[in-house]
């Protein structure tokens, strides 16, 4: 039994599951802009499992696929797998585990989060694929996580309204952009193994200017969302926000000096996701 808590205390370090926070608040604005307010308590719990489970597959899922690639790179060689600190068997399971987890959150939301369910967990996993095949997989993983809110709808109403769509499409960009900013440190790495990104294919210069676009297109997006729901003052002060905090994400990055991204990338992005979501709740809220 000490063993298996061992590897499990590990795999949640391996997989960063505190990180959840980055998607979560952007789920809960989905599941409040559904329910115009506070979802049920049930439905609350249900969509919070999902969330975590999901990403925990997606992660563990991410570490037993890119092993022999983490191996390589001095940057990631030091993770579990890699240094040996955990069988593969483990995170296979691990990845089982959550999974099923995932597929029964879903299954006490409604029939659509069931039957959809199978789909984003395509969506999770094949992700770790696409750096192998093309420099816009940071959309890609943009896209895994962006599905968040419009999932968060339909666990709610059981129904897909086409404007949620402009929150997915939003997280979407958001990721993607400093998921840009976060391969720029890879840059070498990628170039010498042959995988795709947009840093190996435009250089560092380059993919700084498309991380910002992919953040421009983000803002853009939530203010559409916020006019699409017909949101106020609070929402409109949560954009601005957003615009602020993405100023200072990327005023702490240069080409010739990337020693802050992990303050960028962690502590920046999991500040922008939650206070968005506190700000939108505040004016579902206000509305009621």
């Amino acid at each position: 039994m000490v063993p298996v808590l061992h590897n499990l205390s590990v795999t949640l370090e391996m997989i960063k599951w505190e990180h959840s926070i980055f998607a979560l608040p952007f789920a809960l604005c989905g599941a409040m802009l559904a329910a115009g307010g506070f979802p049920s308590p049930h439905q609350l719990l249900w969509i919070i499992v999902a969330m975590v489970a999901a990403r925990s597959a997606a992660m563990a899922f991410n570490r037993w696929a890119d092993a022999a690639i983490d191996a390589a790179n001095p940057r990631t060689s030091s993770r579990a797998l890699p240094a040996g600190n955990l069988s593969a068997a483990f995170v296979v399971t691990f990845v089982v585990v959550s999974s099923g987890i995932f597929i029964l959150a879903a299954s006490q939301l409604n029939r659509l989060t069931l039957l959809l369910s199978p789909v984003a967990l395509a969506v999770l996993l094949l992700y770790s694929y696409t750096k192998r095949v093309t420099r816009w997989s940071h959309l890609v993983l943009g896209f895994a996580l962006g599905i968040a809110p419009a999932a968060a709808w339909i666990a709610v109403r059981g129904t897909l309204d086409p404007r949620i769509l402009l929150l997915t499409a939003a997280v979407t960009f958001w990721v993607g952009g400093f998921d840009v900013l976060y391969a720029c440190q890879d840059f070498d790495f990628d170039c010498q193994a042959g995988l795709h990104s947009v840093p190996r294919y435009f250089g560092i210069p380059a993919a700084l200017w498309v991380a910002r676009a992919f953040h421009l297109v983000m803002v853009l997006l939530l203010l559409a969302l916020q006019i699409s729901f017909g949101l106020g003052m609070w929402a409109g002060v949560g954009v601005l926000a957003v615009i602020v905090l993405l100023i200072y994400e990327h005023s702490l990055v240069r080409a010739d000096d990337l020693s802050n991204l992990n303050a960028a990338f962690f502590t920046m992005n999991g500040v922008i996701s939650v206070l968005f979501f506190v700000f939108v709740a505040a004016d579902v809220l206000h509305r009621k």
